[in-house]
């Protein structure tokens, strides 16, 4: 089977437009066809009007970018959280042997466990505060991270760490100044992995941790039985998960141009 050749820049937003367009052009005469009440399927323009007064007016609380920004506090410290820890021990398992056997077996038992499966376990331990949600973030940004990391330095060339070692460095510079810089165009790869990851995971965690974020402003907008208002938060969530991707993205391709990849 043949691969097709990739669309060119222009056909390819062409055919987005024309694939959107087409989505609000059905979504439009389902809402104003009356199949169901405008509560449940408001129109496109609804969902608009209310976003922009979500902007301004405060709900739940807060205006939607105070909740937005009271969301992306909680996704940096649990990101952040794990990539000061998956970076350093992903390194540390490819270098070392025995750390590789300690900490594989507990990393494969707890990866597999869905995010929103340590909900509750946040609430009771956490409750509605800010460590709640930064540790369900953490559980799933964190095994992309180490595993991105773990096997961009197992394909590492050995002979630049021999020699490396020939020159008399010791396993920390081996790691920081050879394992490290080779491994970086997967470690970024996995970053793109683990920030989407985290993103859906906070969002899930402010459904039921949180006394603010989009999480929190949705279900208060399910409360008062107001669809548009759920449309506006997620639509928000997508405007954010794209930009974070977006940046993330160009970092790899910066990084890949500079490598020559």
């Amino acid at each position: 089977m043949m691969l097709q050749p990739r669309l060119d820049a222009g056909r390819f937003f062409a055919l987005t437009a024309l694939g959107g367009l087409s989505f609000l052009a059905l979504w439009s005469a389902a809402a104003m066809a009356g199949l169901t009440s405008r509560e449940f399927l408001p129109a496109p323009w609804d969902v608009v009007a209310r976003f922009a007064r979500l902007v301004v007016e405060p709900f739940a609380g807060y205006t939607l970018f105070e909740h937005l920004l009271s969301s992306f506090q909680r996704f940096g410290l649990g990101f952040v959280l794990a990539v000061l820890v998956g970076i350093p021990l992903g390194l540390l398992m490819a270098w070392f042997a025995w750390v590789d056997r300690l900490v594989s077996p507990c990393f494969e038992a707890v990866r597999f466990i869905a995010p929103i499966a340590w909900v509750p376990f946040a609430a009771l331990w956490f409750g509605t505060g800010i460590g709640g949600p930064v540790l369900i973030i953490f559980m799933g940004a964190f095994p992309p991270v180490l595993i991105n990391t773990y096997r961009g330095a197992k394909q590492v060339d050995r002979k630049y760490i021999e020699a490396a070692q020939m020159l008399g460095a010791s396993s920390l510079r081996s790691m920081t100044q050879v394992l490290l810089p080779a491994a970086v165009p997967s470690i970024v790869a996995g970053l793109r992995i683990s920030a989407g990851l985290g993103w859906q995971s906070l969002v899930g965690a402010e459904l039921i941790v949180a006394s603010s974020g989009v999480g929190y402003l949705m279900v208060k907008g399910q409360a008062a039985v107001s669809t548009a208002t759920v449309m506006s938060g997620m639509i928000a969530i997508g405007i954010v998960g794209i930009l974070i991707d977006v940046g993330l993205r160009r970092v790899q391709q910066v990084i890949e141009t500079r490598r020559g990849v």
